[in-house]
């Protein structure tokens, strides 16, 4: 089964948060690389930036979390995955219609559901309850 990771699961585990236990856990238990958007990219790195701004990260943490991410996709935990981005927002505008209205999920948010379905994904890897309410209700498993 195909998973896809939303950014609130990649950054409990570029970060130390009250997740990075569980989606640590989970990595340990998978072998099967995760996918890794140019929106999760952005998403991410942007988090890390945002977490030193707030001052919960220094500079030396924020070079630190860069490093493991570029070492896991270098030794292809995370794979660079392209997106069909035309297909994968008609998907998002697709998936918006039948959830927004049940969950008020945030576009962003909404984005990673539509591609995740452009990916043919079956499983879906989130700590953010308002996304993992829409997936379940796509028919996506979610975990952790």
């Amino acid at each position: 089964m195909k998973v896809y990771a939303d950014s609130s699961f990649l950054v409990s585990l570029y970060l130390n948060d009250v997740h990075s236990e569980k989606a640590n856990a989970w990595m340990r238990r998978h072998s099967e690389p995760l996918p890794f958007t140019p929106l999760h990219r952005h998403e991410l790195r942007n988090a890390i930036r945002l977490a030193v701004w707030r001052k919960m990260l220094d500079d030396i943490a924020r070079r630190n979390a860069f490093r493991a991410l570029d070492a896991d996709l270098k030794q292809h935990i995370l794979v660079h995955q392209p997106v069909a981005w035309a297909d994968a927002f008609r998907e998002t505008e697709r998936i918006g219609g039948v959830v927004t209205g049940q969950t008020g999920i945030r576009a962003a948010d909404l984005l990673h559901l539509g591609i995740a379905a452009t990916l043919d994904a079956g499983e879906f890897l989130t700590f953010d309850a308002t996304q993992r309410k829409a997936a379940v209700a796509l028919g996506l498993k979610c975990k952790p």
